[in-house]
Order: structure tokens, then sequence, then C-alpha cells
């Protein structure tokens, strides 16, 4: 497993994801309340990013046809999507984002 530093720790808004690349693998992350979440940043239901998305009670929105995606499990909430997101562990260190990708 590896480990990539995504960004400062204050560049994480609430609500607002952050995307990142690890190593050609493209990344959401996203603070609700004091949790970070890592999600992957293509909706499961038309293989887009979810660039543009909104958050709204830990759920990230699908800008195009508004499927939900919940941010904790990745599940699927409400249709057009059916398959859940990929998501990543996530931890604070020194300061810096770091996100946990499976090898």
């Amino acid at each position: 497993m590896s480990w990539f530093d995504v960004g400062a720790q204050g560049s994480l808004a609430q609500d607002k994801p952050l995307a990142a690349d690890l190593d050609g693998q493209a990344v959401l992350v996203v603070r609700c309340g004091e949790e970070l979440h890592a999600v992957d940043d293509l909706c499961t239901h038309d293989g887009e990013p979810l660039e543009g998305a909104e958050v709204e009670s830990c759920q990230i929105i699908c800008p195009r046809h508004g499927a939900r995606f919940c941010l904790r499990t990745g599940e699927a909430l409400t249709p057009p999507a059916y398959e859940p997101l990929r998501t990543y562990a996530v931890r604070i260190e020194n300061g810096r984002i770091l996100v946990e990708r499976p090898d």
C-alpha cells in the first residue's frame, strides 16, 4: 500500500471536493465535519468525472444526472447509479492530507 500526499490540511474546505491524483488514479477528498473521505473521481453511472459535484449531508452528488453516493462507504444511494464508488483511507500527518492507494 502506498500513501500519497495530496495537499495541505488547510487546503480542504468543508463540503468542497479536492481533486487529487494517486499515480494516475483520480480521486476526490472531501471533509464532512471532522471526518475526511476519499472516493474515485468517476461516476459509476456514466463513467465521467465528478468534477463540479456538490456535497450535502456527507453525500457527493453527480453534477450531470444527480446520482448520490455516500462518502463514508461509497454506496450508490439514488438512481441512475447502482454501483458504489471506490473509497480510500485518508489521514492527516504533519498538517498534510495523505490518501492510501492499495498496490
